[in-house]
This record gives structure tokens, sequence and C-alpha cells, in this order.
């Protein structure tokens, strides 16, 4: 019971950390996360894959259908960051961990058929054209997936991603054992200047880099039955390359409550397949939210999936304004809204225990995963 009772308190911990002044400007809050620490790990065997790659995922569970939902159990918290890693060999591994609160710590709808486009009115995204802007931060950061997914860079070797993009809630996708990340790089032909105008007809020609994957890690969160029949919160996955990018990255923070972000606006690129070989920015406004998931209407397509949702806030500690990686655009979501459905995208919040397990994922050591 007392487990039951910390963990409740994780969960409903640090919502409200942002001080209030008329001189206030969007800021980092400081979180102290929960440590996640692999307790056991067991040999799986080999997948088959054999899902088919779906760039695209369709819940129809809205945000007042997981506000009445039940808070998991401590077990089952602990089930659902449990994880399986996928080797480059075809290997599978399982991994339970133990979630540890340290005692400095502080802080129904309706379904409806899938329509192809996931666009709201006017089309507001934008094509980014040009080696200036691709190859600069924050763009340099997105990444294509041989799945025909998005993903980001989030250090040297790791690149963040959604988890139905790898695994379809019941086996390996197909291509998931050779998965291989494109890295956007300018053609190097005959030497002519393309032109770095987003209104240019020609635009300069870019080709795609790729590295293997050399392991794969998805929550068992997500590992449950068919991925349109279970919820989008654990719909994210981190991917270790064979080598280093040598491109700059996005770290990955602690998700704000909505009304915290600058202009209560997200924004992310991907890599939407109705314009092939273009890098796709957009911003929207976080329409509503959940513990694990964001509500918005961000115009997308099927191939963003996996894109990382980033802000840009003042980092406190070090006096200047910085972005981070704050959810995994996920897919779609049919959403009664006053008994209305209501079509929205969705993003997957990056909660203290998901940061904790992901970080540890990255570095290795809880050590360097205690400040979200």
């Amino acid at each position: 019971m007392a487990a039951l009772s910390a963990l409740i308190l994780l969960l409903c911990a640090a919502k409200d950390v942002m001080p209030s002044s008329p001189h206030w400007k969007p800021t980092w809050p400081s979180y102290r996360v929960p440590v996640i620490l692999p307790q056991s790990t067991l040999n799986l065997d080999k997948p088959q894959f054999d899902a088919e790659a779906r760039l695209e995922v369709v819940s129809p569970c809205g945000p007042a259908c997981h506000k009445s939902s039940p808070l998991p159990t401590y077990e089952e918290v602990k089930n659902y960051l449990s994880y399986e890693t996928l080797y480059a060999n075809g290997s599978l591994t399982e991994t339970e961990v133990g979630i540890y609160i340290l005692s400095n710590s502080g802080d129904e709808s309706r379904g409806r058929s899938r329509t192809k486009r996931q666009i709201y009115g006017y089309d507001s995204r934008f094509s980014i054209f040009g080696k200036d802007f691709l190859l600069n931060y924050p763009f340099s950061t997105s990444v294509k997936l041989s799945t025909g997914c998005t993903g980001t860079l989030v250090a040297e070797k790791h690149v963040l991603t959604a988890a139905h993009c790898i695994h379809d809630g019941k086996s390996y996708v197909k291509g998931a054992q050779k998965l291989r990340v494109g890295f956007l790089k300018p053609k190097q032909k005959d030497g002519s200047k393309g032109s770095n105008s987003t209104n240019s007809a020609m635009p300069e020609k870019m080709k795609f880099q790729w590295i293997r994957v050399k392991r794969t890690h998805v929550p068992k969160g997500w590992i449950k039955g068919n991925a349109n029949d279970i919820g989008m919160d654990y719909d994210y996955a981190l991917l270790e390359l064979k080598k280093p990018h040598k491109r700059k990255f996005m770290k990955i923070g602690v998700s704000p409550p909505a009304r915290h972000l600058p202009g209560g606006r997200i924004h992310f690129s991907g890599y939407d397949n109705d314009r092939p070989g273009n890098l796709v920015y957009r911003f929207c406004d976080v329409k509503d939210e959940t513990y694990d998931l964001l509500y918005q209407q961000c115009d997308a397509q099927p191939g963003a999936s996996g894109s990382g949702v980033y802000v840009r806030m003042w980092k406190r500690q070090n006096h200047k304004w910085e972005r981070k990686i704050i959810g995994i655009f996920s897919g779609h979501q049919w959403v009664d809204m006053n008994g209305t459905p209501q079509d929205f995208n969705v993003a997957v919040r990056i909660t203290p225990l998901k940061y904790a397990q992901i970080c540890y994922w990255i570095k290795g050591n809880y050590l360097d995963c205690r400040e979200g």
C-alpha cells in the first residue's frame, strides 16, 4: 500500500512548479525524477518480423476516456516500464525493472474510420528546403527510419521514435531487424547551387545517408495486444546506432503542463509521406491533455509518426534558451467533444517515469538522469 501511495504521489507531482511573476517567462521546471533500474534480463525467442509497418496509429480512447481510467498499480507500472531489446543479429531480450523514489525527490469516445489526411482546414505545414536550413539545428535533428517513420536525434548515437514504427503491439515489423536511420545530406554532383527559398521551384537536391541500428528498446506497455486496440501512452522507442552520427542533437525533458508551454504551442518536423524527400515543419496549439498524452491539431500525414515534439524555454541554471523534446508524435484519435466526434493528432508526453527510463537507456547510469 505504501508503494502504491508513493506511486500516486509520483504521478501527481511537479504539476504546478512554475513561478508566477509579472516578469515571468516560460522556464524549464526543475523536476526530481524517480530512478528506474534493470532487475533481471531474460533471453526470448527470435521474433518473426512478420508485421506490416504502419505509419499511423488510431485509437478511440480520448481525454475523457483516459481521465476516467483508474491509476495503475505500482506493479502494473513496473510491468509497463519493463522493456524488450532487439539486437541487429535478431536476438531479443526482456528486462524487468524496479522503480525507486529517492528520499530527496521533491517533486468514452466513439470510433470512426480513418480518413487519409490529417489536415485541419488550411494546410499549415512548411516544407524545409535548402541545406542552410536542413543541415542546421533544430531541423538537422530529424531523421527518417527505413520503416517509413520519423525519428529525432537525442544523443550521440541515439534516436527517439514511436514504438509502432518498430512493433505493431503483437510482433516486430518487417525491416525492424535491419533497421536503418537516414540523414538528409546534399547531393554531391555538378556543383550547382540550389536555392534556400521555400518558394523555389527547384530546391537543392538532397539524399539520405543511412546508418544501421545496433539495438532497439521498446517498453512492454506497448507490447500487449494489437496496436489499434490499446492506448498510445507507451508508443515510444529508442534506437541505438552502430556509430555516432556527428550532428547536434536535442535533449529530452519532462513535459510541463500545457498551460506552461510558450504560447500553449508545440513544434515538430517529420517526413510526411505526401511530400517525399521533404522535411516538413509545423507548430500548433495544444487543445487538451492527459497525464500521458497531448491532444493537438497540428497538420500531419503518415510518415511524421515518431517525430520529436519540442518547445523552447528558458533554462534558468544555464541562463539561456533551450529546446527540449517533451513528447513523441504518435498518431490519430477521434475524441468525443460534448457529444460531437472530433479529430485530433496525439503526442505521447515524456513523464518523469518515461524520462527516467529513456535517459537510462541513453546514459546507462541513473546518476546522470536525476534532473528532468
